[in-house]
C-alpha cells in the first residue's frame, strides 16, 4: 500500500469503538433481551462477522448488560483473520472451525440464538464455487433449521433465528418496483451464472417460512442491499474494496462497466444493527430489507465519490478509468437498480440508518489504510 493518511485522522481502534458504541447504543433494548444467553454466529470469520461478533461481545463490556456467549463457525476457506485471533483472550468467545455443508456434530450446545450467516456472498467467488455455494444456503441452513425444531420439541426453544438472504433474490427488478419492498416476487434467471447464489437464496427462504410455519422456528430472513465497510476485505471483488485497492496502490480506479448501474450503499454499523434488530424483534417467517433508501447513484458516481474521498484522506491524484471486464460473464445478470423500500423494517424494528455515504466511505478507507485485516492476505 502506497497511500498516506495525509489530514488528522481517527485511529484504527477509535473508529472501530466508535462504530461498535453506535451500534451497542442502537440495540441497547435487543441485547437486553440477549443478555446472558449463547449466541452462535456461522461465517463469523467473514465480513458481517466482523460487527456481527465484537457487537456481540462488546454489549457486556461495561457492566450494563451481562455478557453474551458467543460461537463463532468457520470453515476459514479463506483464511482465519488476525482480528478473530485477537479476541482469543475474551472468554464470552469460543472459535470452532466447521463446515456447514457437512452434518451438525452429534452432540451440539444448547445455542439460545443463531444468525447463519456462512455462505459466498461475492459474485467472483460464488461462480467458481456454485455447489459450495448452494450447499451452504440450503444444506447447513435445513440442518439448523432441524437442530432449532428439535430444540423446540424437546425443551426451551431458540428464541431467535436469523438466516441471511439477499437482495439477489429480487434479481432485476421492475422499475416501477424499485425502491423494491419485500412482497415484491423477483425477476431472476434460475441458470444464469448468478443463479446458485440468487436460487439458493430464494430456496433458503422458503425453507425458513415452512419451519416457522409448521414447526414453530422463531426464524426470520434478513435481505441486505450492498454493505460495505469495516471487515470487507480489499481482495473480496465486490466494487468498494476493487476501488479501494486501487487508492491504497496509488493507481488509477479501474471500472470494468460503463458504470451505469444504480444503487445504495449501506455502512456496516448500520447493516449490523439491522440484523440483531431483525433477529430479536422480526415476526418469524417474515423477510426484512436491510439498507438504505438514498441516495441511488450509479457507479461511476459511487467511483467519483471513492476519489473524492481518497483526496481528501490521502492527497489522492487518481482518476476514474473505465475499461471493458476481461471476463465474458461479468455482468451478466447483473440488476440494473438496486434500491430498498425499507419502511417494514423501519416500522417494525425501529430501524433507522443514520451512516451518509460519504461519511461511511471515509471511514471505510481510513479502515483500508490501517488496518492488515484489510490486506489482500
Amino acid at each position: 500500500m502506497t497511500a498516506t493518511i495525509t489530514r488528522p485522522a481517527l485511529a484504527l481502534e477509535e473508529l472501530v469503538t466508535q462504530d461498535l458504541d453506535r451500534i451497542c447504543k442502537a440495540l441497547d433494548t435487543e441485547f437486553a433481551a440477549m443478555a446472558g444467553q449463547h449466541l452462535l454466529i456461522t461465517g463469523g470469520a467473514g465480513f458481517l462477522g466482523y460487527y456481527l461478533v465484537q457487537a456481540a461481545l462488546h454489549a457486556g463490556k461495561g457492566g450494563r448488560h451481562a455478557p453474551i456467549r458467543v460461537t463463532v463457525w468457520d470453515n476459514f476457506a479463506r483464511g482465519r483473520p488476525e482480528w478473530l485471533d485477537a479476541l482469543a483472550s475474551d472468554g464470552q468467545l469460543d472459535v470452532q472451525p466447521y463446515d456447514l455443508t457437512q452434518p451438525l456434530p452429534a452432540s451440539m450446545p444448547a445455542f439460545d440464538w443463531i444468525v447463519h450467516a456462512a455462505g459466498i456472498a461475492s459474485p467472483t467467488y460464488y461462480r467458481k464455487k456454485p455447489l459450495e455455494t448452494m450447499d451452504a444456503n440450503i444444506n447447513g441452513l435445513r440442518n439448523l433449521l432441524e437442530y432449532a425444531a428439535e430444540r423446540g420439541r424437546r425443551g426451551p426453544p431458540v428464541a431467535g433465528f436469523l438466516f441471511f438472504s439477499s437482495s439477489e433474490i429480487y434479481g432485476d427488478p421492475d422499475p416501477s418496483f424499485v425502491p423494491t419492498p419485500e412482497d415484491y416476487r423477483g425477476n431472476v434467471s434460475c441458470t444464469g451464472p448468478r443463479a446458485c447464489y440468487d436460487e439458493s437464496k430464494r430456496y433458503g427462504e422458503t425453507l425458513c417460512t415452512v419451519f416457522a410455519q409448521h414447526h414453530g422456528v422463531a426464524v426470520k430472513m434478513a435481505r441486505p442491499f450492498n454493505n460495505y465497510g469495516p471487515g470487507l476485505k480489499l481482495n473480496d471483488r465486490r466494487v468498494i474494496p476493487d476501488f479501494a485497492r486501487d487508492v491504497l496502490a496509488g493507481r488509477d480506479i479501474v471500472m470494468y462497466s460503463d458504470g451505469s448501474p444504480r444503487r445504495t450503499y449501506c455502512y456496516a454499523s448500520d447493516a449490523v444493527t439491522g440484523y440483531f434488530k431483525v433477529l430479536v424483534r422480526g415476526r418469524p417467517g417474515e423477510p426484512y430489507n436491510i439498507g438504505v433508501e438514498g441516495p441511488e447513484i450509479s457507479v461511476v458516481e459511487l467511483a467519483e465519490r471513492v476519489v473524492a474521498a481518497a483526496r481528501e484522506l490521502f492527497d489522492y491524484g487518481g482518476r476514474v478509468d473505465r475499461q471493458a471486464s476481461p471476463e465474458a460473464a461479468y455482468l451478466v445478470d447483473n440488476p440494473v437498480r438496486r434500491c430498498p423500500d425499507i419502511r417494514k423494517a423501519r416500522s417494525e424494528l425501529d430501524y433507522a440508518p443514520s451512516v451518509a455515504i460519504d461519511e461511511g466511505l471515509r471511514r471505510a478507507l481510513t479502515w483500508y489504510a490501517q488496518s492488515p485485516q484489510g490486506s489482500d492476505r
